[in-house]
C-alpha cells in the first residue's frame, strides 16, 4: 500500500475539481446485499427492473470487478445559487431539478474521473482502472460513506458535514491498493426534515425510501400514466424533486459549485409550462439536447407537464393542454383529460 501515492492522487483529485476524496475496500460495503434484497422485495424499485436483475453485482461491488483492491470515492459539488423550493409558488411555471437545469453530470464528472484515471496508471505502471458515474450496477452512496465522505441520511442520500448533500459522487475501481479511509457514521440526529417536507410520504421510515411514490422516480423513470391518487403531490414538479435536498441543515456547510456547466440555464430555472406543453419531438431534442431530461423523451416529460398544469389552479392554461387530449401517446392523452378536468371543475 503506498500512502503517498493516494497523498498524490488526492491532490490530483482536487486540482481537476473535485471536492473530497476516499478510499475503500470492495467489500467495505457487507450490509448492502440484505437491505438492497429486501428493498426490492418489498417491491419499492417500482419499475426498475434493472435493479433486481444485476442484484448479485449492484450488493457486492467486489463480484463486478474481482481484480479491484480499492475503491476511489469522489464527490463533485453542484450547491444551486438559488433556493429550489421558491420556484414551487409560481404554480404556472415548471419546476426542474437543480442537476438537471444544465449539462449531464454523467458525461461531466466520467471525463474528469477518466483523466484521473489515467493519471494514476502513469504513476502506477500497470495499474487497472474502471470508472462509473451512475451507469452500472455500483451502490455510489455506501461505497462513499464506507470511504468516508459522508453518511447516507434520513432521506437516503448521501450528505456531509463539510459539503451538505449536493453532491455528485464518481468511483473509480482500481487495481492499486490504497490504504482505506475510515467509514464517515450518522449524525443526523433527531432531525426528520427531510421526511417530513416530502409531497408524496416517499418515506415509510427514517433510511427507507419507496421510489414508487417518489417524485423522481415518478417524474424520470415511471412509464405510463402515475397513479391518480399521487398526482396531486407532484405539483409543478416536472423532472425530478429537490425537497428533502434543500432543507437538509447540513447545507449550511455546501461549498459552491465551481464547475460552470451546472450553473443553472436561464430557460430551465422557470420555464413557463405552457411554453413546455407545445413541444413536439424535434423541439424536445432541440432544447435539451445534451441535458439528462432529453433521455425520458418528449412524451413522458409532457406527461410531466400535464400533471403540473393540471395542479396549477390556472384556467389560462385549459387551452395549451387541452389540444394534447388526442396526443398519440396515450400517457399524454391520459394526463392532458386529468389536467383539463381539474381546471375545469367549479
Amino acid at each position: 500500500m503506498s500512502a503517498g501515492l493516494k497523498d498524490r492522487l488526492k491532490a490530483r483529485a482536487l486540482d481537476e475539481g473535485f471536492a473530497a476524496m476516499g478510499v475503500c475496500r470492495p467489500d467495505a460495503i457487507p450490509q448492502a446485499p440484505a437491505r438492497l434484497a429486501a428493498f426490492v422485495g418489498q417491491g419499492r424499485h417500482g419499475q426498475m427492473t434493472w435493479m433486481a436483475e444485476r442484484m448479485a453485482w449492484r450488493g457486492d461491488p467486489a463480484a463486478l470487478w474481482p481484480a479491484a483492491q480499492s475503491v476511489v470515492m469522489l464527490a463533485e459539488p453542484y450547491t444551486p445559487e438559488h433556493d429550489p423550493l421558491d420556484v414551487l409558488a409560481r404554480r404556472d411555471r415548471a419546476a426542474i431539478s437543480v442537476y438537471a437545469q444544465n449539462r449531464d453530470y454523467h458525461d461531466v464528472v466520467k471525463k474528469r474521473l477518466k483523466r484521473l484515471g489515467r493519471w494514476l496508471i502513469d504513476q502506477a505502471p500497470g495499474a487497472e482502472i474502471k470508472v462509473f458515474v451512475d451507469t452500472a450496477p455500483v451502490m455510489e452512496k455506501p461505497l462513499a460513506q464506507a470511504a468516508g465522505l459522508g453518511w447516507q441520511g434520513k432521506h437516503t442520500n448521501l450528505l456531509s458535514r463539510d459539503l451538505g448533500n449536493w453532491v455528485f459522487l464518481g468511483a473509480m475501481f482500481t487495481t492499486v491498493n490504497l490504504p482505506p479511509d475510515p467509514p464517515e457514521t450518522d449524525h443526523c440526529g433527531r432531525c426528520t426534515a427531510c421526511l417530513d417536507i416530502c409531497p408524496t410520504r416517499a418515506f415509510p421510515a427514517p433510511f427507507q425510501l419507496d421510489a414508487r411514490r417518489c417524485i423522481s422516480y415518478l417524474t424520470i423513470e415511471h412509464k405510463g400514466p402515475v397513479d391518480e391518487a399521487l398526482r396531486p403531490g407532484l405539483g409543478n414538479r416536472i423532472y425530478g424533486c429537490d425537497d428533502c435536498l434543500a432543507v437538509c441543515p447540513w447545507n449550511k456547510f455546501a461549498v459552491a459549485a465551481t464547475e460552470a456547466k451546472y450553473a443553472a440555464r436561464d430557460d430551465l430555472c422557470a420555464p413557463p409550462l405552457a411554453e413546455l406543453a407545445a413541444l413536439d419531438d424535434a423541439a424536445f431534442r432541440a432544447r435539451f439536447s445534451g441535458s439528462p431530461i432529453k433521455r425520458i423523451g418528449r412524451d413522458r416529460f409532457v406527461r410531466n407537464v400535464c400533471y403540473a398544469i393540471g395542479n396549477s389552479g390556472d384556467k389560462t392554461l385549459i387551452g395549451p393542454v387541452q389540444r394534447l387530449i388526442h396526443d398519440p401517446d396515450p400517457a399524454v392523452a391520459d394526463a392532458a383529460r386529468w389536467a383539463v378536468g381539474r381546471l375545469s371543475d367549479p
